[in-house]
């Protein structure tokens, strides 16, 4: 990195370690060069080439490593060291070392980018005014200043592809922009400074120098993409950009690798995501889809751990908080607790107040109309629904409006008045013919109901299993017939039923057949050769994660840097463990033996149950084979493209 000011005659910018973020990037090998730098500036009494050795090394362990926090205790050491300092442009840019994106609460945010913005100005840095008015304007839009933000930031991309010529600097403000743009929903703006960003080489660019930023400005980029219902075109930047990082740095991915957990999340595939999560619970980022991936699975008590631990993080941001909220209201729904869902939905609204975001409203009234629904008010949860269809724009939040639309069908359908649904199942499936989306199972089955599949789907049919006292009825259109009450059914049943969560062989066997009685022998203990975590030992390991998760927060906000250190150390150990459960890595997943015969057991089963439905139904058994995943791990992984969808009744 070139010296890009200076300051009392000297410059102002330290310089870069060799091959930070090029080919073949050695992490180990920049941060010891930079603690080198540390040393000898400290040494020398120079606290402001010090201060800024401490940033960039504080960037580095964030970014590359991923520990924010020994990344936070380097940027605090690096404000320490210039904080008694006579004004000088180093104290902004240690301001805004971090990239805007990771910093949690809006208000320290912005406090320090009017100081950056400060020194900027009073010494002349184009390059820190850049960074420092997008920093800011993103700010000021998190906490529902949108007007006055989206301003800053239409000013630091103006400076970005003018005369700003730090490209890290310019970097870093793209991803604020795109961040803000996607937090108010405001799609036409990003899109309005695409080409010129693009010409500028700021975003789409594979250039190594710039690749983990480039990653980062794609992952928002492909976020929007997924609210604009073009969800194959951002699962091909983000397999791209994680490909690129993860090929070519020898690095692990952190921001497209989040953004694609989200997307997973929405497509059904929540193992997949919870691979993608794993170790990137830190960044706030994470906290949002690892809420939704609890709540989908139905782990209610860790959804909202979660999202509780997401709303301390942010304090004043209201945008994001709004979000959580959300989610929280459908994990207090889930656990039957309506007064609590209610609460946060109000939260919700609170801050949300006087915001102009017509799609967060839109997200807000969802959940109300559900928390009506459930105290059994659905004519008012159908009004909520519709006033907020009409508050939406006509473009820009096709997701959103599918979303609503949907609710409202199931509304009509619960009320009873058909005549109603299946005028909004068509308007649902009008707006979702022009999408790339993959439409959840319930979803699809309540449209199909009333004729209202989505243009261009392929044709879909049904297969039903439901039990009756002989066994088990399996029906597709004209067809039916009963197959006998096997484990196998049973074990297939328990897949069927969650599509795309993967139980472990034990676990299958537990559901199937009980879990052993306290004082019995437990199968897990036979024959044991090795590590083998089971589901039970996965969920406390995801349990005892989010904990230290929260205590390295607390400690890092009451400045306890070396605990929360510490604790980072033992949070490093236990993701490896449950990595291990998945067999990242290349980590070896040694069975015991009992697992081992569970394993071959249950893939018997489920085979054989699966041949038994097949000759029942054959072409609908045909694919069902195909998407059974057997082993130690199973899991039935259905594609939306399948013509046959099988639906458990019981």
């Amino acid at each position: 990195m070139e010296a890009v000011a200076t300051a009392g005659g000297s410059e102002v910018r330290e310089a870069e370690p060799a091959g930070v973020a090029g080919p073949g990037f050695d992490v180990e090998g920049a941060m010891a060069g930079l603690s080198a730098a540390i040393r000898e500036h400290t040494e020398a009494g120079d606290r402001r080439r010090a201060a800024l050795a401490c940033a960039q090394l504080g960037s580095v362990i964030a970014d590359f490593v991923g520990n924010q926090a020994a990344a936070r205790a380097w940027f605090l050491r690096a404000s320490r060291l210039v904080e008694d300092e006579p004004p000088c442009v180093e104290q902004g840019w240690v301001a805004v070392a971090a990239v805007g994106c990771d910093v949690d609460d809006p208000v320290v945010l912005l406090d320090r980018a009017e100081l950056a913005l400060d020194r900027a100005r009073r010494f002349g840095d184009v390059n820190l005014e850049t960074k420092a008015l997008a920093d800011a304007g993103l700010a000021h839009v998190q906490a529902g200043r949108v007007d006055h933000g989206m301003a800053l930031l239409d000013e630091a991309m103006a400076l970005a592809c003018g005369p700003a010529d730090d490209n890290e600097a310019a970097g870093k403000s793209v991803c604020s922009f795109l961040t803000a743009c996607y937090y108010a929903a405001d799609f036409d703006r990003a899109s309005s400074w695409a080409d010129d960003l693009r010409r500028q080489g700021l975003i789409g660019t594979a250039n190594p120098g710039q690749m983990f930023l480039a990653s980062h400005c794609e992952a928002v980029q492909a976020t929007l993409l997924c609210e604009l219902g073009r969800w194959g075109e951002a699962e091909a930047v983000l397999t791209r950009s994680i490909a690129e990082i993860e090929g070519r740095l020898r690095m692990p991915s952190w921001h497209p690798a989040i953004a694609l957990a989200e997307l997973r999340v929405r497509q059904g595939r929540l193992a997949d995501a919870e691979m993608l999560l794993l170790g990137k619970e830190s960044h706030f980022q994470a906290l949002l889809p690892a809420a939704r991936l609890h709540l989908a699975r139905g782990d209610y008590e860790l959804a909202r751990a979660t999202a509780a631990r997401g709303l301390r993080a942010i304090a004043g941001d209201r945008l994001r908080a709004a979000q959580l909220l959300a989610v929280l209201v459908d994990v207090e729904l889930g656990a039957g607790d309506v007064a609590a869902a209610a609460a946060a939905c109000d939260d919700s609204a609170t801050r949300a107040a006087g915001l102009d975001v017509p799609g967060l409203h839109a997200r807000i009234a969802a959940v109300r109309a559900r928390v009506l629904a459930a105290r059994g008010d659905r004519p008012a949860a159908v009004a909520t629904v519709e006033r907020a269809l009409d508050a939406l724009p006509d473009h820009g939040a096709p997701v959103l409006r599918a979303a609503l639309l949907v609710d409202l069908v199931r509304l009509h359908d619960a009320i009873g008045n058909r005549a109603a649904a299946q005028v909004e199942a068509a308007r649902a499936a009008a707006t979702l013919a022009g999408l790339d989306v993959v439409l959840p199972a319930a979803d699809a089955e309540l449209l199909e109901r009333y004729g209202a599949a989505p243009r261009g789907a392929p044709p879909r049919r049904t297969v039903d299993l439901a039990p009756d006292d002989r066994g088990w009825v399996v029906s597709c259109g004209d067809v039916r017939a009963r197959v006998p009450d096997t484990k196998g059914v049973r074990y297939l049943v328990e897949l069927l039923r969650s599509p795309g969560v993967e139980r472990h062989a034990l676990d299958l066997v537990d559901r199937v057949e009980g879990v052993a009685a306290d004082g019995s022998v437990d199968r897990r203990r036979l024959g044991d050769a090795g590590e083998v975590a089971d589901a039970r030992a996965r969920e406390s390991y995801r349990r005892r994660i989010e904990a230290l998760r929260a205590e390295i927060d607390d400690a890092l906000a009451m400045g306890a840097d070396d605990r929360a250190v510490t604790l980072e150390g033992e949070l490093e150990q236990l993701v490896g463990r449950l990595a291990g459960a998945f067999g990242l890595g290349g980590r070896s997943r040694r069975a015991a033996s009992a697992s081992e015969r569970a394993r071959l057991n249950v893939t018997r089963a489920l085979r054989a149950a699966a041949s038994r439905l097949a000759e029942a139904v054959p072409e609908a058994g045909t694919t069902l084979d195909t998407r059974l995943r057997t082993g130690l791990y199973c899991a039935y992984e259905p594609d939306d493209a399948d013509e046959v969808r099988w639906v458990v009744h019981c």
